[in-house]
């Protein structure tokens, strides 16, 4: 009969088991305790790592930001502290001479960066809210979802220095009364009345955009019509293709900048940026270190663990020898033997790896229910793919099937005479 299936043979390893109750369950959680430890730190690599996929989702991950300051070195006949700003002309000749990067989306605003934002009114409701100077480019870079019936700015906006808004949805529930619809409504900045075309949705990306959910766009031209700034641009969205360094893509267009401005070359204080995609970088590398660690502990751990194993099932066969002795003396063969010992090592390392999985996976539960409603912490979905989870399994049983010989060879390589003599 198949040793699988055998009563017997699972009456003798539940036997043994019995007799070495401590023993057994001390090597089990050693052994549960790597899976366990693989499951939660790779659950947990993924969480952060969907976090901060899911924070940059709608901005590309690839991009940088960068605005001027005032220089810090005196250079071509320049004081020092000369305010400065970049130009409009200046983007068409960075997408030239950068063949590396795919969009530049150039926006000035009132507001943020310290300064005073817009006084917005409608009728008795008004407020002070952040306004913008777009291109329509801004939604191929940052994502940008408008509510049914409303649109983004268009070319067609900018060409004709169009009055029209899309606002944001703080300023939608602050300007307008909660039954009323913005769109086609007009709303008044500063004196001059604006169309509303569109209510964008607000998602934090936390610190992957300068934008709120009370935000107001208006067209580029429109914007620097009403407030007198020519051809200043307050920042440059600049995004790279996916398989680009953006790191060096910010040093040229920094170089670049410098350059056309007369700005010295080693004034670093003069240009201010924040690179998206270095953070971006190394968030995704900070989550595939844990994901390594996560590996190598869990399998340090499980090899000892399932070590621990091999050394119970020694002890067991050393006091059990005699018994071994007698079942060879009256007909079983060594096959059978070896069969029984490597099943008993099996059996112990899967329910130790069930239980350690069981248990990774509640944990997981628990971190994710915890978190769920963290709007300032990076992280989303701690889980494992269940293929990592098989393999990491398969790993068990399979070193938990080899430990198992070194026992089952001992059992089986002691004659069934040395055996009855045994004491």
């Amino acid at each position: 009969m198949n040793t699988i299936f055998d009563k017997d043979t699972w009456q003798e390893i539940f036997g043994s088991i019995s007799q070495n109750k401590l023993r057994t369950l001390i090597t089990i959680i050693g052994v549960l305790w790597g899976i366990f430890l693989y499951i939660v730190l790779s659950g947990i690599a993924k969480g952060v790592d969907n976090g901060f996929e899911q924070r940059f989702e709608r901005i590309s991950s690839n991009s940088l930001f960068v605005w001027t300051q005032n220089t810090s070195i005196p250079y071509s006949g320049f004081k020092i502290g000369r305010n400065w700003n970049i130009k409009l002309s200046d983007v068409e000749t960075l997408k030239k001479e950068i063949p590396e990067i795919q969009h530049i989306a150039p926006r000035i605003q009132k507001g943020n960066f310290g300064s005073q934002g817009a006084y917005i009114s409608n009728g008795t409701r008004s407020g002070t809210y952040n306004i913008y100077g777009d291109y329509p480019i801004l939604k191929v870079v940052s994502q940008k979802d408008i509510y049914e019936g409303g649109r983004f700015i268009n070319e067609l906006d900018i060409r004709e220095e169009r009055k029209v808004c899309v606002i944001g949805e703080r300023t939608q529930k602050e300007l307008f009364k909660d039954e009323e619809n913005p769109i086609g409504q007009f709303i008044n900045i500063n004196g001059i009345y604006f169309k509303v075309i569109g209510i964008h949705k607000f998602f934090d990306q936390g610190g992957g955009s300068f934008d709120d959910d009370g935000d107001i766009h208006v067209p580029f031209s429109t914007f620097k019509r009403l407030y007198n700034t020519g051809d200043a641009v307050g920042f440059l969205l600049v995004a790279g293709y996916d398989d680009i360094d953006i790191v060096d893509v910010e040093d040229k267009v920094k170089i670049k900048l410098k350059e056309i401005h007369k700005v010295h070359p080693e004034d670093n204080r003069a240009i201010g940026s924040f690179n998206l995609g270095s953070f971006f970088t190394r968030a995704k590398n900070f989550a595939n270190g844990m994901s390594f660690i996560s590996i190598i502990i869990g399998i340090a751990t499980i090899l000892a663990g399932v070590i621990g194993i091999g050394n119970i099932l020694l002890i067991s066969v050393k006091e059990r020898t005699k018994e071994i002795g007698i079942r060879r003396a009256i007909g079983a063969s060594p096959n059978h033997i070896r069969k029984q010992i490597i099943l008993e090592s099996v059996f112990l390392t899967l329910i130790a790896g069930t239980i350690g999985i069981i248990l990774g996976a509640f944990i997981l539960y628990l971190i994710n229910m915890a978190t769920q409603n963290l709007e300032d912490v990076p992280f989303t979905n701690a889980t494992v793919p269940l293929s990592y989870i098989f393999a990491a399994l398969l790993m068990m049983v399979s070193l938990g099937t080899l430990i198992g010989f070194i026992p089952a060879e001992k059992a089986i390589s002691t004659k069934p005479i040395d055996a009855l003599r045994d004491e």
